[in-house]
């Protein structure tokens, strides 16, 4: 992702607080949605202090968008190998195997974490621009493995394949 809502730690130990702070408001909001989760559960969640969760995070919303770069790293480091790999019928469908156990281990519990914050977040600005940028992102591996499938076959790549790999999410 390219920009986050605020300003990097400097120093190791600030990043972890951060990262602390992150991971427990993204277990939080996975759980709870993110209306429903407020500073004060992050703050008990998370063992920072309330000067530590505003040192970091001007409010919610910025602590939201961080949620949503926190969970876009993990949908697509667990995608990216397997898609940057797709050039085959078979690379696909070692991608979708991947996703079927994934789902399973998971017991089919809370959907997509990209998805569920859309369908939770589409009405408000920032978080939906951030949003789209993970989804072009994710969408992005796709279309240069729907390519690298038609140049393996021997075709010159072709088509509407940003339309394709839209689709597929």
């Amino acid at each position: 992702m390219s920009t986050y809502p605020t300003a990097l730690p400097k120093t190791a130990r600030g990043a972890a607080t951060r990262a602390r702070i992150v991971d427990a408001a993204t277990e939080l909001v996975r759980a709870h949605g993110a209306a429903n989760t407020t500073i004060d559960a992050v703050i008990e969640a998370s063992k920072a202090s309330k000067s530590q969760v505003y040192h970091y995070f001007a409010n919610k919303d910025d602590l939201v968008l961080a949620i949503i770069h926190r969970q876009a790293e993990c949908v697509l480091g667990a995608h990216e190998e397997l898609l940057q790999k797709l050039n085959s019928l078979a690379g696909l469908r070692r991608w979708r195997d991947a996703v079927v156990e994934l789902t399973r281990r998971t017991n089919c519990e809370g959907g997509c974490p990209l998805g569920s914050l859309a369908a939770e977040l589409a009405e408000m600005p920032r978080p939906r621009a951030a949003l789209a940028e993970s989804f072009a992102q994710w969408a992005s591996y796709f279309e240069t493995g729907f390519a690298a499938m038609q140049t393996h076959a021997g075709r010159k790549p072709g088509g509407d394949l940003k339309g394709l790999s839209e689709a597929m999410l």
